[in-house]
């Protein structure tokens, strides 16, 4: 998968010394989680990243030529009591966990542009909670997967208002399917009255009264 890098980073890498950077985004309900692989707290584009230095693991971030959807795993080791609730109570399956590759200059300033290398979908969790500290493992679905999932949707009124409950557009389709429709039938009787049904060959022009 090819991605654009900023003249910035692109000098940044290619410098003899390279100061890298990982930025891990999870979403949850009650806010973002943002990690970074370094100590204390760091800006970058007007978000607050918390440092987890060497406790932050990321897995491999495998790539092919084919078009393969590679998860990876998070683990994240000596985390506090509100994290741990955070990850034990809020629903997580699902939610979007991005990583970011960065650079920092000699002035250990964060060069601007990181650029994403995973984003995905929080799949399981597991938490070895001891006395003394605890570690959560977090198995990331990459965004492909979805190509793989079926979706089953069906013309009915009920799966109608899954998006849109006060729509009544499909309500009469079930008696649809087995409504006899007339076609090429005039019901009119000469004199605008109602009167018996004639038959039409619609291959002979009709002369109207």
């Amino acid at each position: 998968m090819s991605r654009s890098l900023s003249s910035a980073m692109e000098s940044a890498v290619e410098a003899d010394l390279v100061r890298p950077i990982v930025l891990v985004t999870c979403a949850f309900d009650s806010g973002d989680l943002n990690l970074w692989n370094g100590i204390g707290s760091l800006t970058v584009s007007s978000v607050d990243y918390v440092g987890a230095g060497t406790l932050l693991n990321i897995g491999e971030i495998a790539e092919s030529s084919e078009l393969q959807a590679n998860g990876i795993t998070v683990t994240l080791s000596g985390i506090t009591d509100p994290l741990l609730a955070k990850a034990r109570d809020e629903d997580y399956q699902g939610r979007e966990l991005t990583v970011k590759l960065g650079a920092m200059d000699a002035a250990n300033a964060v060069i601007t542009s990181p650029v994403t290398v995973f984003s995905g979908f929080m799949d399981t969790m597991v938490i070895n909670d001891s006395s003394e500290t605890a570690t959560i493992q977090v198995n990331v679905e990459n965004r492909l997967i979805e190509f793989e999932r079926t979706r089953v949707r069906r013309y009915t009124a009920e799966d109608q208002k899954i998006d849109y409950p006060t729509d009544k557009g499909l309500e009469f389709v079930a008696e649809m399917a087995e409504k006899e429709i007339v076609w090429g039938r005039s019901t009119v009787g000469s004199g605008g009255g109602t009167g018996p049904a004639r038959d039409v060959d619609p291959a002979v022009p009709q002369q109207l009264d």
